[in-house]
């Protein structure tokens, strides 16, 4: 049992931490939920039903653990507002640029990243999860279905929806800065 762990652990971690990476974009947080999702895949391997492939199991679980990251950090978020709004202070974020080449450019890259980043984030989740599986992650729609336990033509339906929200809110960001 244990060397069966410590293959699937070899074989899915850096795929796992990835998945994670593309939802929480910190590599710490992403590294703490991956040892999550493995603890997670530990406990109930014995209770895994071979009813989807292993792999799929296992990037769900990390899907939904990226997920519900991102929710319990978002109410922290509106935490730390009213905090603030009664006279608190919060931390301040620093920004840094890369000092590498052009620093213009540099900044519009960061920008154009954050844009879509605020897009991505604004996606319903189950549109979210589908597009950074396929886009992110390079996983193929029948991959897809297979994680998020749905059909694949929720899968092709989820990521035509993504893309055409996404260019939707990508659309009217630009047009108000022209």
């Amino acid at each position: 049992m244990q060397s069966d762990f410590e293959t699937i652990v070899r074989t899915h971690q850096e795929k796992v931490r990835n998945t994670c990476f593309r939802f929480v974009k910190n590599q710490q947080d992403a590294d703490d939920l991956a040892q999550e999702v493995f603890m997670q895949v530990y406990e109930s391997l014995d209770h895994f039903r071979n009813d989807a492939e292993l792999s799929s199991w296992i990037y769900r679980i990390a899907a939904n653990k990226s997920i519900d990251f991102l929710r319990k950090r978002k109410r922290k978020k509106r935490f730390a507002q009213l905090v603030s709004i009664f006279g608190f202070a919060e931390e301040q974020e620093e920004i840094t640029v890369s000092s590498d080449g052009d620093p213009h450019q540099n900044l519009e890259d960061t920008q154009r990243t954050q844009v879509l980043q605020q897009a991505l984030e604004r996606l319903p989740v189950n549109q979210k999860k589908a597009i950074v599986l396929s886009k992110y992650e390079g996983f193929s729609n029948q991959e897809i279905a297979d994680i998020m336990q749905v059909s694949l033509s929720a899968v092709e339906s989820l990521i035509h929806r993504a893309k055409k929200n996404l260019k939707n809110m990508l659309f009217n960001y630009y047009e108000k800065q022209i």
